[in-house]
């Protein structure tokens, strides 16, 4: 046994004051006078040995009160192998406050549970002690220690959050602030430890102490959507689109007859019914008909209880009324790609001079053809430089007896990539790439019956080893006929032979010229968006409209609106959404009362595993803590117990202040009872 207080021993000095009292009080003589003291004799010799009893048990009882007394301020406890902890303790309590902690244990929600034995924790230590409150949310207010009593009420305000963060970046933000502390680090976390958010990093500082503590109910049943995306970059208007549907089953049972249905234009229309082996998932596809042009949305949904937070999907997606193109030209323009734009409703072709181009014109186009350029002037290489940069598409197609130099000076800002001078002679193109999306899905049989391109004059095309080049169609001799780069959100189309049908037949042979151009206007270099994850990826990106005032965009849902951060980047703009959308569903961005873009936006699946570590798998798992202690939460009555033991061993100054009381009750006892 050991002491807290050990110099409150000293105070076991005052056991010779009820020594004294009864030397002083016991030894006194009163004189009685008697006429015969005959009859007295036998009495007073059993009167003393009676009261010589219960003096000696009433200085016992005494001096053991006061003992007991002493002992108490003393605080005596018994050791454990944590050793003790002295001074100031600055404690970080984690509470899980995520979707997963809603499902209910006893009919009382985890998250609830969770509360109590923060609650239990905090009242565990003592006023004068730190302490950090932290959860899911990353707000400023929970990055501090606060007072016992503002902890309590912290914990009160906590509420369910579809943020989510792993246990490791949860520690790190506790790292923070238990580094700064000067001693005694505490760290608590109240989780469920889902499997596949429970992932733990290496700690340095070997002074704290992590303690986790799991609350857990039967793992519930979860069917949910993953992911919804298109076939293609963009939907086109007027026609059917597909699109892929991915449901997983995330429990351990099979998922039979799930109901899928697809709501769009207020209607509900049922996709498939599917069973979904467990742990898997199942990638179905749903044809979708765009009938409007602009902002369309839509809601995919599966039929499934009790977890209930990721069965519907929200994704929106534009749909441009026109595809517009812009042709630079020497002179005259191709006629060949005039029919070709004009041949379909939704392509528009502008034909424009070298020399008549408005630069700042650009941005307005979905491709930019240069048809035969003799020469590329260094303000056309800025312009579309910038514009490919910016997420634009450029198709190249040299002049015959070009300066190969000023098409380098061109392509060698873009990257690694050059022209070789011009070769006069017969090349056949004999393979195209129908992995990539220009010619995927174009042709049943590629090898039958299939005319390919024939060329009389090109340019050798080289690229450096370390740039990427996508070869698209390949000449007889393994050189490139055309080929596509990715520069940063834009695409470079390079063909290497002019588009003038004297020396490259394209133009004239349809089953190849028409789908190639088509769908190099429909191509994206960077994949839009079609949905957005609440806590991961919430910066969206939109067009920048503000030239013409100085107009802040907002972003609302209903009646509720706010202004997000707001950072430009030439003709786009990013828009930082991150703690400001807390609901799934969608959300209007305007400008000036404008609708600029509708962005669906979802919750984080991360959640819908609903697969957890157990207590006795934790320790393991949390190795790389350092000094890890596992309690437990069966009984959150008994937390406050459990830590104080754990912090200052098993405490014994309870024992000792009852024993105190005991020992007076003894005494009046003795006093009362035997005086009789």
């Amino acid at each position: 046994m050991q002491f807290l207080y050990p110099s409150f021993l000293w105070a076991l000095t005052a056991l010779a004051l009820p020594v004294i009292i009864h030397l002083y009080y016991f030894r006194r003589f009163k004189k009685v006078y008697f006429t015969n003291v005959r009859f007295l004799k036998e009495i007073k010799e059993e009167s003393a040995h009676r009261n010589k009893v219960k003096n000696w048990l009433i200085l016992l009882s005494r001096c053991l009160a006061v003992a007991s007394l002493v002992l108490a301020f003393a605080q005596p406890f018994i050791p454990l192998d944590n050793g003790v902890k002295n001074g100031i303790n600055h404690v970080s309590v984690f509470i899980d406050n995520s979707f997963s902690m809603t499902a209910k244990k006893s009919d009382i929600p985890l998250v609830d549970i969770s509360k109590e034995n923060a609650r239990n924790i905090v009242s565990a230590y003592s006023t004068t002690d730190k302490f950090q409150i932290l959860t899911h949310d990353a707000l400023g207010k929970y990055q501090r220690f606060v007072s016992q009593e503002d902890a309590m009420a912290l914990i009160d305000e906590i509420d369910v959050t579809p943020q989510v963060q792993s246990m490791h970046n949860i520690v790190s933000r506790q790292l923070q602030l238990l580094t700064q502390a000067p001693s005694n680090k505490i760290s608590y976390l109240i989780s469920d430890f889902q499997k596949n958010n429970a992932v733990f990093k290496s700690v340095s500082d070997t002074t704290i102490e992590f303690n986790l503590l799991s609350v857990q109910t039967q793992q519930d049943k979860n069917i949910g959507v993953d992911s919804v995306w298109f076939e293609g970059p963009m939907p086109f208007f007027n026609q059917n689109n597909k699109l892929f549907v991915k449901i997983r089953n995330y429990s351990e049972e099979p998922a039979d007859q799930v109901k899928l249905s697809l709501f769009k234009d207020g209607q509900e229309k049922p996709i498939n019914v599917v069973d979904i082996p467990p742990g898997e998932a199942v990638t179905d596809t749903v044809s979708v008909r765009v009938a409007t042009s602009g902002w369309n949305t839509g809601v995919v949904r599966v039929t499934d209880y009790p977890v209930q937070f990721d069965d519907d999907y929200y994704f929106s997606f534009y749909v441009p009324d026109t595809i517009k193109a812009l042709i630079i030209s020497e002179s005259q323009p191709n006629k060949y790609v005039n029919a070709l734009f004009s041949g379909i409703p939704y392509f528009k072709a502008v034909n424009q001079y070298v020399n008549q181009l408005q630069y700042r014109q650009f941005a307005r186009y979905n491709l930019i053809v240069v048809n035969d350029l003799a020469t590329i002037s260094s303000g056309l290489v800025s312009a579309l430089n910038t514009y490919v940069r910016e997420g634009g598409k450029i198709l190249v197609f040299p002049g015959a007896n070009a300066d190969v130099q000023s098409y380098n000076a061109f392509l060698s800002r873009l990257g690694d990539i050059k022209f070789s001078e011009g070769i006069k002679q017969e090349r056949q193109v004999s393979q195209l790439n129908t992995e990539e999306f220009i010619f995927n899905d174009v042709y049943l049989n590629t090898s039958k019956n299939l005319s390919l391109p024939k060329t009389t004059y090109s340019y050798p095309l080289v690229s450096g080893a370390l740039f990427q080049e996508e070869k698209l169609a390949l000449y007889r001799d393994g050189g490139s006929y055309l080929s596509k780069f990715n520069i940063e959100n834009g695409q470079v189309f390079v063909c290497t032979s002019p588009l003038s049908d004297d020396d490259n037949d394209l133009v004239l042979n349809s089953e190849v010229f028409v789908p190639m151009i088509y769908k190099i206007a429909i191509s994206s270099g960077v994949q839009i968006p079609i949905s957005y994850t609440i806590g991961r990826n919430e910066v969206i990106t939109v067009d920048n409209l503000r030239d013409k005032g100085d107009y802040v965009y907002t972003v609302s849902q209903g009646t509720e609106s706010f202004i997000p951060g707001q950072f430009p980047s030439g003709n786009r703009l990013s828009l930082d959404l991150s703690g400001q959308v807390m609901t799934s569903g969608f959300y209007n961005v305007t400008l000036s009362d404008s609708l600029v873009a509708v962005v669906g936006m979802n919750y984080d699946r991360t959640e819908s595993d609903r697969a957890f570590y157990t207590s006795s798998e934790l320790k393991d798992i949390a190795s790389p803590l350092g000094r890890i202690l596992v309690l437990s939460s069966e009984n959150p009555s008994d937390l406050s117990l459990t830590i104080s033991q754990k912090d200052k061993g098993i405490v014994l100054w309870r024992w000792f202040v009852f024993l105190t009381l005991l020992f007076l009750a003894l005494e009046i006892v003795f006093i009362r009872v035997l005086s009789r």
